[in-house]
């Protein structure tokens, strides 16, 4: 049987656990906070989070090139014999094109544009480790993950528009409006970019549960697992998601904490909820 490696970036905010259980490598981002660059992992969103607050200056992304993802998948054959890496949508970075264009000067390495983020990307990439123990080829495995990105729903909840506003991604008016009003929109992946299609008031349960109802009524959810990632959440936000994943019936929730990638583009108390539809 083919030995396929997984992997993914950290914006994929797969778990350190999660990594291990389905043996998912991870390429990290670097984040810069003032004079300081440090590799996704090593600081918690709150270090960010009480940068941000002092200085005023938001977390810089840079995207990976294709000297990074060539030594990358160059590491990882050493140790298999096909790499399929999951990257975070190409149409909200540069970095998924640089490892497409890394994996073309190699043999029997793959790249899919997950075209999500978060545990869009990290659930995806545990089917795909699913896949490959069940002894699917490197072929197969990526024309199933080819058909299912189509079929992934990531979208998440905001608090404020601070940090999407700072980041480029709202405007100063809507976040005036959203401040004064208490606004917090649903933002959802469609065509592998981010777009503001709802809006909710009220206490971030309330609207986390109001949240998470209306997705799964707009778009029920195919077999049992849903996956809920947090930059920071109160213990009642996540209660009030989890409560709705067992109303509708789903026995396997898979939570994380996203990592600094995420966290440095949405801000504290921002949950993404991600799953499969049919």
């Amino acid at each position: 049987m083919i030995k396929t490696a997984i992997s993914v970036e950290s914006s994929a905010d797969i778990s350190a656990e999660l990594a291990l259980k389905y043996d998912i490598k991870v390429i990290p981002y670097k984040i810069t906070l003032g004079e300081e660059t440090f590799n996704d992992g090593e600081k918690s969103p709150e270090e960010m989070f009480a940068f941000v607050d002092k200085t005023k200056t938001l977390p810089k992304t840079t995207a990976l090139n294709e000297f990074e993802y060539a030594e990358f998948f160059e590491s990882l054959k050493k140790d298999y014999d096909a790499v399929i890496h999951l990257c975070l949508s190409g149409g909200i970075t540069s970095s998924c094109g640089n490892a497409f264009r890394a994996a073309a000067e190699m043999d029997n390495v793959f790249v899919v544009d997950s075209r999500s983020l978060s545990m869009g990307t990290g659930y995806l990439a545990i089917i795909a480790r699913t896949l490959a123990d069940s002894g699917a080829s490197p072929k197969e495995i990526v024309e199933r993950l080819t058909d299912t990105v189509g079929k992934t729903i990531t979208s998440f909840i905001v608090e404020r528009l601070d940090y999407l506003h700072k980041g480029g991604r709202c405007s100063s008016i809507a976040l005036l409006g959203a401040n004064l009003l208490k606004i917090r929109p649903r933002i959802i992946m469609k065509d592998g970019k981010m777009v503001s299609d709802k809006k909710y008031r009220g206490t971030m349960p309330k609207v986390v549960s109001d949240f998470v109802g209306d997705l799964f009524s707009e778009f029920p959810p195919l077999g049992d697992t849903v996956c809920i990632a947090y930059t920071t959440a109160t213990p009642e936000m996540l209660a009030a998601a989890t409560d709705k994943c067992t109303a509708a019936g789903i026995k396997n929730v898979i939570t994380v904490r996203a990592g600094a990638t995420i966290s440095s583009h949405c801000g504290a108390n921002t949950l993404g909820v991600f799953y499969i539809v049919g």
